[in-house]
């Protein structure tokens, strides 16, 4: 008997195969229709998807044999990952030099006739080989030859799609653990700036109403500038850090609720004292999807369509209709609008137009790019369509 040698990139071909983490796996279904379709192609009673490290030939799918590993030194398949170039095949063992006296030659599986075609990475590393064993001598056909080394890419397609989504998994993971950390980062930062700013504000609020008929016009301008900057800077990390929870607002499950008492009590939150009208055209029906989520949309696009609004009385439309596969929405309002080139930036994290509200406040350019995001999240998609001094309607669709 003469063992297989050692290749050549062997280092590099071990750290291959441990990458793909399927040594010592359990059986799968996939692997095992291969081998039993290899066999039943090649009429051979024995095929195994075999694996070789260090010392030994693991056996990831097997058909017709119950062993589940032999010793490197024994194997056939030592020998075929040495040229992966081509078919390894031995159609007598019991006349050749290199496995006459061969364990598996002499005793069980008592292995005459071998076929191995290699499991061959991108990267061009012979991993171990799809092989098909009789105990009698035996010719494959070309067409037989052909058929092995189409599994046996198969085999290595599911390898490398394995690893794939095991590299995703932990990928994600990493992200998850991330997007924890900048929740927290975010929470902890958002509490520990707001608080001096809360006083800063109740303090500079308080200076203004005890002293500020004392003081000079100069000194009342200049404390109406810092209460305003702190209210400024308060709604910017409120904005912050409604952004960092917008994915945490999806991970919320979906909801069966009525579409109508829904937006009832949207627009109660909103208009609270009814100096607003309302109109929304569509009948009561159950929608099925993430309430907190769809709420977030609507407060902000609500607000926006008051804020953003000049004219005296404000009216704001709110529409619905469904597809097979998604719910659609708008929002129109009869607002400032704005011009062409600011519609394709309001959706954009920090994009700030330079527009004052009606309340005589800027935005920050988050509230949208909120907005924005959880509606992506929920596998929809947003447009707005706005003429100057005509309104603005936005348009967004979640999945069903």
């Amino acid at each position: 008997m003469i063992s297989p040698t050692i290749p050549d990139n062997e280092k590099i071909r071990i750290k291959a195969l441990k990458s793909f983490s399927i040594l010592d796996t359990f059986s799968e279904k996939e692997y095992d229709e291969i081998t039993l379709l290899a066999s039943v192609i090649c009429d051979t009673p024995i095929s195994l998807i075999s694996l070789i490290d260090e010392d030994r030939q693991w056996f990831k799918s097997k058909t017709g044999i119950d062993i589940e590993e032999t010793p490197r030194e024994f194997s056939f398949c030592g020998h075929a990952i040495l040229d992966n170039s081509q078919l390894f095949t031995i159609e007598d063992s019991r006349l050749d030099e290199r496995f006459h006296d061969n364990p598996l030659v002499t005793g069980y599986p008592n292995v005459v006739f071998y076929a191995g075609a290699p499991l061959i990475t991108s990267d061009g590393l012979a991993l171990g080989t799809l092989c098909v064993l009789d105990n009698k001598p035996k010719t494959l056909t070309p067409m037989q030859q052909q058929a092995m080394k189409v599994l046996s890419n198969k085999v290595i397609s599911l390898f490398e799609l394995k690893k794939a989504n095991l590299l995703l998994k932990q990928k994600n993971k990493e992200l998850e653990s991330q997007r924890t950390e900048l929740e927290m980062f975010a929470n902890v930062a958002a509490h520990d700036i707001k608080s001096p700013l809360k006083n800063i504000g109740s303090l500079t609020q308080l200076l203004l109403e005890e002293y500020g008929p004392k003081l000079d016009e100069g000194a009342n301008e200049m404390l109406n500038m810092l209460h305003t900057s702190s209210l400024i800077l308060n709604s910017l990390v409120d904005g912050i850090l409604n952004h960092s929870k917008a994915g945490s607002i999806l991970e919320i499950n979906r909801d069966k609720f009525d579409l109508k008492y829904f937006i009832d009590n949207t627009i109660q939150l909103m208009n609270s004292r009814g100096q607003y009208e309302f109109i929304t055209l569509f009948e009561n029906q159950f929608i099925v999807v993430n309430r907190v989520a769809l709420q977030q949309i609507f407060i902000n696009l609500i607000g926006n369509a008051i804020k953003y609004n000049n004219k005296e009385q404000i009216e704001i439309t709110i529409g619905f209709s469904e597809t097979k596969s998604h719910y659609h929405f708008y929002i129109s309002d009869n607002g400032m609008g704005m011009v062409k080139e600011h519609q394709s930036k309001i959706f954009k994290i920090f994009e700030i137009l330079g527009v004052e509200d009606r309340f005589g406040n800027k935005g920050n350019g988050i509230g949208l790019s909120t907005v924005k995001k959880i509606i992506e999240g929920l596998g929809g998609s947003v447009s707005v369509d706005s003429e100057i001094d005509k309104g603005t309607k936005v348009s967004f669709s979640v999945l069903k």
